[in-house]
């Protein structure tokens, strides 16, 4: 597998954390402003209701309000991707009145998928913190007579360029594990892009789709209801929420692994001070026991990291899924 290094400089995700720590001190000394925080903080979430990535910070949010004693508005910011809701919070003021729920589309992937971008990823957020991470399920609707990945592979393969798989936007982990798919298993699946989660799970429970590989959160609960079948888990071992579904190693395709991460970030130049306001309550309410034990029911395992880490951890995996958009062929369509 080529490496590709040449369009993501490795470091310029984490050094913004440096940056904002040097402002730090004139956050801190600015003592003819009021504290922070003066007014409401706006999350945006960059995708449509229904989708993990809105349910997190709707869950946290009574958490936070109560803590910084300002009210939380959770406002969603849809489309392309995640690019819109992007560009927003890009453009919106440093002063930690507005934050967003970053996924790794929006920081690791668009760039590598569009040949312009209206915000750049290292360039233009602060990293607060990866807040939770899950893996993938492979599933199908009810009616479909699969009960394998297996079987999937064997009605691909007798059906080329006619099943169809969902996911919630170019560049999703829902999108590149389809690809994925495509490749290690040698069919020939056509992808349908939608603006979300929601909406795709929609159709794919109608039956109008045939397979989607999304995250656990997203899909436990079809699965548990029979309304949708899982096939695999892309993870190297069984997910704890569905013991009896195998992996996709397990399933006969070993190549096959796919994750995704939830993150909060600020827009670039947000004082370092803030930030680690932001990433202290954060951190409380993902922790609060009745939250951890929801995340924990959604298959979401909290991780809550630091500013600095999540920082690195970005660059990384910048280049990583740079590496694997090049190896699957995936495009913005």
């Amino acid at each position: 597998m080529n490496r590709i290094t040449s369009r993501i400089p490795s470091t310029i995700f984490a050094l913004c954390v440096a940056a904002a720590a040097a402002a730090a001190p004139a956050a801190q000394d600015a003592t003819h402003e009021a504290p922070y925080p003066a007014r409401a903080i706006t999350i945006v979430v960059p995708f449509p209701p229904g989708g993990t990535s809105d349910v997190l910070p709707r869950l946290i949010a009574p958490h936070l309000q109560a803590a910084l004693g300002v009210p939380i508005v959770v406002e969603n910011h849809a489309g392309a991707s995640g690019i819109v809701g992007a560009s927003y919070v890009a453009r919106s003021k440093p002063d930690g009145s507005v934050i967003m729920v970053a996924t790794p589309p929006i920081l690791a992937v668009n760039q590598w998928l569009y040949k312009k971008l209206p915000y750049s990823p290292e360039k233009d957020f602060a990293p607060i913190t990866d807040a939770v991470e899950t893996s993938n399920m492979i599933v199908v609707p009810a009616s479909l007579p699969v009960r394998t990945l297996g079987e999937l592979v064997a009605l691909a393969k007798a059906r080329p360029g006619v099943l169809t798989f969902a996911s919630g936007g170019n560049g999703t982990s829902h999108h590149l594990c389809g690809e994925m798919l495509k490749k290690t298993a040698g069919v020939d699946l056509i992808h349908v892009p939608y603006k979300g989660v929601g909406p795709a799970q929609i159709d794919l429970l109608g039956g109008r789709i045939t397979m989607m590989c999304d995250n656990i959160s997203n899909v436990i609960e079809p699965v548990r209801s029979g309304q949708l079948r899982a096939l695999a888990v892309t993870a190297p071992e069984r997910s704890a929420l569905a013991p009896d579904v195998p992996t996709t190693a397990e399933a006969g395709i070993p190549g096959l692994t796919a994750s995704v991460w939830f993150s909060f970030v600020a827009p670039a130049g947000t004082p370092a001070a803030i930030v680690e306001r932001l990433q202290g309550e954060i951190a409380k309410a993902l922790r609060d026991p009745a939250v951890a034990e929801r995340l924990h029911g959604l298959g979401l395992t909290v991780v809550a990291d630091s500013p600095e880490h999540f920082g690195r951890f970005v660059s990384a995996e910048a280049t990583r899924l740079g590496e694997l958009v090049h190896a699957s062929g995936a495009k913005a369509d």
